[in-house]
């Protein structure tokens, strides 16, 4: 991860004289150095700008600095926005307008016309937003004081989205082989994904990452039976199955790290030269803050790797899933998620255990070696990014994992069962109706309102599923966002 930081530019004019600005600038400075104590990543204060060309220039820095992954503005004083329009039509950044004001509360006794006009947040923040809307800019407003922690966590939520679209712009993908023969939804247009998203998604042979495995060293693959040993229980006498799937890894990660790609996806139907389809190998790399795919899935394989970026210290509880089957029993309505092998051990409630079994599916020579696990209780959302033909949806859906109902002894995979939100029912036929894959990511770490914004920083289509959702709220919303992003394009 790079070492990403925002940038605060704060708005002004030179008609209040200069001690007003020297102190707009030390308030600037002082919020932004306490902000970043309790913000994701650091806050920059970089002007009090009381010029078009100021604005500009320093806009132009924003959008060429790797390590800005966005801006915040907000004005201390009034700051007429005619001089704002040429660099936000140049903004490449997302943008947050900060609806605050330095003081929190009215100092009765102090305050005078000076006073009136050194705090003029109040309208100032009014004019900037008028050009916000005027220029339909995709922006975030989130206003409060900038002390209080609820404010602070809005902040801190919209960096994490803004992280995840530096990293969505800068993502490669590497395919290993192609998608599973016949099926649909994990097809996409790649040229309009890297047209609005930025990603490059190529393919690479089989052959080649076999070519890479034989030159994989014993030494290198006893250090990482180490790293395994320290990490997951040993619960098989295969040892050599285990030892297969480090060289697997060890030769997929030099693989990504040469060419810069973040996430990969392969297929149990394209295994030509190997011996087992990469299961630890794939869960252990996802762990490390990799993205994958199952079955050729690259638009999956992306969005783990960017959901990972947007959590916990940069690689968070997300990861790689699929609905299975159903648990329709009264009153315990459930879906199970898991994956022939590869589901990540971020969301592990438990110790994962390094098992074999057989794989029925696919060109496997020999059992693979797996992590199995339960996931663990709590909130989270599954995510699904879908290309409807002209536009790109993402859906997103709430939900509550639990401990799984049952044992399921011999299950020999990965698990993770949750309660979807409206229910069970309505949310699998809101789920349909709005096109979502069976492939989604699952997270704990990034929420709804994050995958929103991020939706609205790279421009396209957000479906949230909710408690309240029903499915004629939904079927009349994908109306009208089906007429919207037609006039949108035209």
């Amino acid at each position: 991860m790079k070492n990403y930081e925002f940038w605060l530019v704060v708005g002004s004019q030179d008609l209040y004289g200069e001690e007003v600005l020297k102190t707009v600038a030390v308030r600037a400075a002082e919020m932004a150095e306490k902000l970043s104590k309790a913000l994701p990543y650091p806050l920059v204060y970089k002007v009090t700008a009381m010029s078009n060309g100021q604005i500009t220039r320093v806009i132009k820095e924003a959008n060429y600095d790797d390590n800005c992954a966005g801006i915040i503005t907000w004005c201390h004083t009034f700051s007429p926005s005619k001089m704002w329009i040429n660099g936000l039509a140049l903004l490449q950044k997302p943008w947050c307008h900060f609806a605050t004001q330095y003081n929190k509360e009215i100092p009765n006794e102090e305050i005078d016309m000076d006073f009136m006009n050194l705090n003029q947040a109040a309208h100032g923040d009014r004019e900037h937003g008028f050009l916000g809307a005027r220029l339909r800019a995709p922006r975030k407003i989130i206003a409060g004081h900038w002390e209080k922690e609820d404010v602070q966590k809005r902040i801190g939520d919209w960096m994490k989205a803004a992280v995840g679209a530096a990293v969505s712009r800068e993502m490669k993908v590497m395919r290993f082989g192609d998608n599973m023969r016949e099926v649909a939804v994990t097809e996409g247009d790649k040229v309009e994904v890297q047209t609005k998203l930025g990603w490059q998604v190529n393919t690479w042979a089989v052959g080649d990452l076999v070519k890479e495995m034989n030159a994989v060293t014993e030494a290198e693959i006893d250090a990482l039976m180490e790293v395994y040993k320290a990490g997951y229980d040993i619960a098989t006498e295969n040892v050599e199955a285990i030892r297969y799937q480090a060289r697997e890894e060890i030769a997929m990660k030099k693989m990504l790290d040469r060419e810069g790609c973040r996430a990969f996806s392969n297929t149990f139907q394209d295994l030509y030269g190997m011996e087992q389809l990469p299961g630890l190998a794939s869960q252990h790399l996802m762990a490390q803050g990799y993205g994958y795919g199952g079955e050729g899935d690259w638009k999956v394989s992306a969005m783990t790797a960017i959901m990972k970026a947007m959590g916990e210290n940069g690689n968070g509880a997300s990861a790689f899933m699929e609905d299975y089957t159903y648990h329709l029993a009264e009153g315990q309505e459930y879906s199970l998620g898991a994956h022939m092998l590869e589901v990540c051990p971020s969301v592990a409630g438990t110790r994962p255990r390094i098992e074999t079994h057989h794989l029925g599916i696919g060109m496997n020579e020999k059992d693979p070696a797996r992590l199995v696990f339960e996931g663990r209780e709590g909130d989270a959302i599954v995510v699904s990014l879908v290309d409807m033909g002209g536009r790109l949806r993402l859906i997103c859906q709430d939900i509550h994992c639990v401990k799984p109902i049952m044992p399921m002894p011999n299950l020999p995979v990965a698990r993770v069962m949750w309660q979807a939100k409206p229910s069970l029912t309505t949310g699998v036929e809101c789920w349909i109706t709005a096109g979502g894959a069976h492939h989604t990511v699952l997270s704990y770490d990034v929420t709804a309102g994050q995958m929103k914004d991020w939706a609205n920083m790279l421009g396209i289509e957000f479906v949230h599923i909710t408690k309240d959702t029903t499915v004629e709220s939904l079927e009349k919303e994908l109306f009208y966002n089906d007429i919207a992003w037609k006039l949108k394009r035209m």
